[in-house]
């Protein structure tokens, strides 16, 4: 390894070329299956699954970006169609008018329980049916600690 290219070494390259096509092609596989049973992308479903788990299945839109690892304005646009879809409702907020909330309606809730079934079989199929339970536990680790110094 030279001190001024610091390249990968073989065993170094093999993993990141591993990950990589983890990274790259989990989205799609996952995007096809939500496309096919319930007409949303995978990052549609992050928002809604995002607006399920929180208080009152309510979040600012600032918020939600964050949670969701994408931009505000790409949040405002997907925001406009799942809410002329009915999935969610936006609203001003009413403690701090600078802000907009984005609530999980009833039709919002029934989309992601049609996703939901198929969505679990897949993630299932691809990811947690390759590893025995060590091998899980060990994969979650990882990518928290990955994650970890990734948002630092």
């Amino acid at each position: 390894m030279s001190e001024t290219a610091p390249w990968l070494d073989d065993e170094e390259m093999t993993s990141w070329l591993s990950v990589i096509g983890v990274v790259m092609r989990l989205p799609s596989a996952l995007d096809g299956q939500l496309r096919r049973d319930a007409d949303l992308n995978y990052f549609e479903y992050g928002v809604l699954a995002a607006l399920e788990h929180a208080e009152e299945q309510t979040m600012r839109m600032s918020d939600l970006a964050f949670v969701c690892n994408g931009s505000l304005s790409r949040l405002s646009h997907v925001a406009r169609r799942l809410e002329g879809e009915r999935l969610i409702a936006r609203y001003a907020c009413p403690t701090d008018g600078r802000s907009t909330l984005a609530t999980l309606t009833d039709g919002g809730r029934e989309r992601l329980a049609t996703a939901a079934p198929g969505h679990v079989r897949l993630v299932r199929s691809l990811i947690f049916d390759e590893l025995d339970r060590d091998e899980m536990r060990q994969l979650g680790d990882l990518a928290k600690r990955l994650l970890t110094r990734i948002q630092t």
